[in-house]
């Protein structure tokens, strides 16, 4: 008997949240008990249908596209940046005990810093332009992804290295052959996270001063208590960050190839 693809269930789990979404908020379909009348319950939580209206609008009338490429671009540089950055760090304090020692109460502090708060000095830094996105989503990206490099450099095992080593190997053989390998996985594991904090970056700095953007566009809607374009923006931003999750997906199962697969179906 041929099993059913997993994709189909994640399909109609997805639909039937649509479906009781659309009950609790539609006018008349179920009686209200919370709110007073249906119309409240509709204010406050949207209606997906209205809400699939706005996105289709946006996208026909291409009002979308100019706010989607700047929230995009923000953060896709915030991702790259950020990566490389966390991968550079996190290799050199791996392979250095004595810098990592030096460093270690500073990165400490700054990752326990609410890096958030860091969006206003970044706009007086780098203006109300993409730039200031971009410094808030690498700090974002940054840490994730150089705790996972550190990690992952600090767990190769020390008999592996002592064989290495005996055989002649130099230090840039260790790197490329001994420690990117088993750092590699920790990578992507963080990569996965580090999409979504990019796109945080991205859209809190548009929120708090900018002029383009899909969270420029979130702002102004809940500035007009537009509960419906609200979720709209949020439904955009969501696909799209799934979209460069799958990309990073891909790449990883491209170079991490000696992992055992994982069933597709049920």
């Amino acid at each position: 008997m041929k099993k059913t693809p997993l994709w189909f269930w994640q399909i109609a789990l997805l639909i039937t949240l649509f479906a009781f979404w659309h009950l609790l908020t539609a006018p008349g379909l179920l009686p209200t008990f919370y709110f007073e009348n249906d119309d409240k319950a509709a204010f406050f939580f949207g209606e997906p249908l209205r809400i699939f209206k706005v996105i289709w609008i946006w996208f026909l009338e291409g009002e979308i596209y100019p706010h989607l490429w700047v929230t995009m671009t923000e953060t896709v540089l915030a991702f790259g940046i950020g990566t490389l950055l966390g991968l550079a760090v996190g290799l050199w304090l791996g392979l250095s005990q004595f810098a990592s020692q030096i460093a270690d109460p500073y990165i400490k502090a700054a990752n326990a810093m609410p890096r958030v708060i860091l969006a206003p000095i970044f706009m007086v830094w780098f203006g109300l332009g993409i730039w200031s996105k971009v410094a808030l989503g690498v700090t974002l990206v940054f840490f994730i992804v150089f705790f996972n490099v550190y990690q992952g450099v600090k767990e190769v095992s020390p008999v592996v290295l002592n064989n290495v080593r005996m055989l002649g190997a130099s230090q840039s053989q260790l790197l490329r052959h001994v420690y990117l390998p088993s750092a590699t996985s920790w990578v992507f594991s963080s990569l996965h996270t580090s999409v979504g904090m990019a796109f945080v970056g991205a859209v809190v700095g548009e929120y708090l001063g900018s002029a383009k953007g899909v969270g420029y566009l979130i702002h102004q809607a809940e500035g007009t208590f537009d509960i419906n374009t609200v979720f709209a923006g949020i439904l955009v931003l969501t696909v799209f960050a799934l979209l460069l999750d799958y990309v990073v997906t891909f790449a990883e199962n491209r170079l991490l190839k000696w992992r055992p697969g994982q069933s597709e179906t049920i």
